[in-house]
């Protein structure tokens, strides 16, 4: 059964993904880093990188397009910040947005 975590590719700078995402995504899927970055054809020093970031992971819009692909193709949708799900299947969200570690 898939999990959905909605994503806008057309809009991906104004809702990238975050570093949890990105890890909570994997854990859905089953699959390490070495695999993540194969299904995209990521490094992994990349997937690595960003997945150690804090918040919002940063990048080359290209190389955020190929994780967020891979992660739509194995039948995991990004949601952002009050973002709607296109999708129908079961999913799992912060009740709030969540404020930025180090802050209140």
């Amino acid at each position: 059964m898939p999990f959905f975590l909605n994503t806008d590719l057309e809009g991906i700078s104004s809702s990238m993904m975050t570093a949890a995402q990105m890890r909570a995504a994997r854990a859905l899927l089953g699959i390490d880093q070495r695999e993540l970055a194969e299904l995209s054809g990521v490094s992994l020093p990349t997937i690595q990188r960003m997945e150690a970031s804090e918040g919002t992971v940063r990048g080359v819009v290209d190389t955020l397009t190929k994780v967020i692909e891979a992660f739509e193709r194995a039948g995991v949708e990004l949601i952002g910040d009050n973002a709607a799900s296109a999708g129908g299947g079961r999913g799992v969200r912060f009740k709030e947005t969540k404020p930025p570690s180090g802050r209140a």
